[in-house]
């Protein structure tokens, strides 16, 4: 007997979830649940930690999984500089199956919508979905309504969530349901209130009414009961208030924590088909976020292919960077480099920054390449790089190998000013729909956090001050009890302890 959890909301929902896509993902193995979903409002970016972290677990060896939102790297020298917190592996055979999704959440409607893709032909649909709902809203949000998906969802399981009173969502459910006959699903989580089974049994109602078949999900904010409180102060920053005014809005008990077969099918009892259908959703969705790969542009440019124009251009800048002839060093480490990028198939990608680099150069446009890209010769010849790795004595296994078999990172500084004039270059060049902007995720780093979480609490400016500058100045580890003495801070304060 098992149990697919198709709605999780981690931290990556941001001042909602209190738990990382890693912690969610290692949890579920400790349950022993077939399948999980991380479903982010409007957001595919949690469900990438949860992937990696899902494949530290499946490799053989690893005692520990890192939380990586906590890592940080030295951007130069792409070597990390932080102490991450880990988890501890799960003593446990089973993995659970990782499913891509994402709850939509509309503009005007008393429904939620988890969409869970069946394959990647409907993932792409999803994001075309999410790129419409965030390309028309403010930065920051993402306004979708019902006609959007009932154009755009082909190929998803659709859960509908009602948000709402049960019966102001049948009408939005019926009109999906329509749309995507045999896709439509209603998701009931319990309330945790005293009235679950009252509740379960009028969405049971609501699913036939709708023909929408019910499934049991948890809908779950932790992935341990001992988040409650912090789930309560994220709460409190999202509602800008502290501590003692958040009244009902605060979590009623710690329920809302990632569950297993047996609590589910105890909540579900009367229902146990809903449980079932579950594992029936999950064996529905196929896609994996391994299907996705880099798909650059051929590059091709007056029939000439690009392992040839890349070959020409670098024996071309071979005479223009060593005019008295190169090195013999230079001449192997061309070769190399060369055979390399042509094995791993990557001449395209250096050809696009090489353009793109040219472009800048000929409108007079600041530009230089930097980080690990200066170990490479290639970089060098093509003008990306103006320092030669003859110099620095650098390896170019840093940059691409056949080991990582992933496109090398070139990293290429613009001048502020006029980098706008570069990304119009591309959008130009390739199209606005076949280029886009990396996405960036707020993050708090130590002196933010215990800022907002002081502010929550209700202490003071000074004392948030200085427990940030002269407690944790250095160090996330904690705070040492000597240290907060020193500062004449109170440790029995029960405010302050909880606090910190």
């Amino acid at each position: 007997m098992s149990y697919a959890e198709l709605c999780a909301t981690s931290n990556f929902t941001f001042l909602r979830g209190a738990s990382h896509p890693e912690e969610m993902v290692t949890r579920a193995a400790e349950l022993g649940l077939q399948a999980i979903a991380i479903t982010d409002h409007n957001s595919l970016a949690g469900v990438v930690r949860a992937y990696a972290a899902l494949k530290e677990l499946k490799r053989a060896g690893e005692d520990t999984i890192r939380i990586r939102s906590e890592t940080q790297l030295d951007h130069s020298s792409r070597q990390e500089i932080s102490d991450p917190s880990t988890l501890q592996r799960p003593q446990t055979l089973h993995l659970p199956k990782l499913i891509v999704g994402a709850r939509l959440v509309l503009r005007s409607s008393h429904v939620d919508w988890i969409a869970l893709p069946k394959d990647r032909a409907a993932y792409s649909r999803l994001t075309r979905l999410l790129t419409l709902g965030k390309r028309r809203a403010p930065k920051g949000e993402c306004h979708l309504d019902l006609p959007d998906l009932l154009e755009g969802c082909t190929g998803m399981i659709l859960i509908a969530r009602p948000n709402g009173p049960l019966r102001k969502a049948a009408s939005d459910i019926q009109r999906m349901q329509r749309a995507y006959p045999s896709h439509v699903f209603l998701g009931a989580a319990p309330r945790y209130d005293g009235s679950d089974q009252s509740y379960l049994a009028a969405c049971a109602r609501l699913a036939l009414r709708t023909s929408a078949p019910m499934v049991a999900i948890g809908d779950p904010l932790m992935h341990h009961a001992a988040r409650r409180q912090l789930a309560d102060v994220l709460t409190c920053m999202r509602e800008h208030i502290t501590i003692d005014q958040i009244g009902k809005r605060a979590l009623p008990n710690a329920e809302r924590r990632l569950k297993g077969h047996a609590d589910m099918a105890r909540v579900f009892r009367d229902h146990p088909a809903a449980v079932g259908r579950s594992l029936e959703i999950a064996a529905r969705c196929s896609f994996c976020l391994s299907e996705l790969s880099y798909e650059y542009p051929d590059e091709v440019t007056n029939g000439e292919q690009p392992q040839e124009r890349l070959t020409r251009l670098a024996y071309e800048g071979m005479h223009r960077r060593y005019p008295n002839g190169p090195t013999e060093k230079a001449k192997v480490q061309v070769k190399k480099e060369l055979a390399l990028v042509k094995s791993l198939d990557f001449p395209a990608y250096f050809l696009t920054v090489y353009d793109i680099v040219q472009f800048a150069r000929s409108e007079g446009i600041l530009c230089q390449g930097r980080g690990s890209a200066a170990n490479s010769i290639l970089c060098y010849l093509l003008g990306i790089t103006d320092v030669s790795p003859e110099v620095i004595t650098m390896v170019v296994e840093r940059f691409v190998s056949e080991a990582r078999a992933e496109p090398p990172d070139i990293d290429v500084d613009f001048e502020h000013e006029r980098r706008e004039e570069v990304i119009q270059h591309i959008y130009a060049k390739y199209g606005r729909h076949r280029a886009g902007l990396c996405a960036t995720v707020t993050h708090f780093r130590t002196r933010g956090a215990i800022r907002e979480v002081g502010k929550v609490m209700g202490l003071s400016e000074d004392v948030t001050a200085g427990l940030s500058s002269q407690i944790w100045g250095q160090s996330d580890k904690g705070a040492d009890p000597d240290r907060v003495r020193e500062l004449g801070l109170n440790l029995e304060d029960r405010r302050l302890a909880q606090t910190i």
